[in-house]
């Protein structure tokens, strides 16, 4: 028996409609649940298809504190300003770029209101396994 892969994140949000415009907006994202008319988990939640893959937010306490756990997204080479541009519209704190190894792909990472960082990222995981063993 294995993993069929990833089923969804969750990310417990203070403020789900903010969420909803992080995610909708600034990332593309499509809303696809409201738990509003009624609640069958622990907290108003919403659901998010974004890129394919099914993001929970959950109404609640938010982490305290900013950390390198991290969610990424695969973007196009190229997209990182268009995403950047549409981010910064919405008042997230995107962070200065790290240091990149030349071809392991490009990244633009970012928290959102509730100290969950994202990144968006150009690269594979093919390319980077490739550029580490050179």
């Amino acid at each position: 028996m294995n993993i069929e892969g990833i089923s969804h994140v969750t990310f417990v949000v203070r403020d789900l409609e903010r969420m909803a415009r992080l995610l909708c907006e600034g990332l593309g994202g499509q809303e696809v649940y409201n738990s509003a008319k009624k609640n069958f988990s622990v907290s108003h939640e919403m659901f998010f298809l974004v890129g394919g893959t099914w993001i929970a937010a959950m109404q609640g306490d938010a982490p305290d504190q900013k950390t390198y756990s991290h969610l990424a997204f695969k973007v196009p080479d190229g997209a990182l300003s268009e995403f950047e541009k549409r981010l910064r519209h919405l008042g997230v704190d995107i962070k200065p770029p790290r240091p990149r190894v030349e071809g392991e792909g490009q990244s633009l990472y970012f928290y959102d209101f509730d100290n969950h960082l994202f990144e968006l990222h150009t690269g594979t995981l093919a390319q980077r396994l490739q550029r580490y063993s050179e």
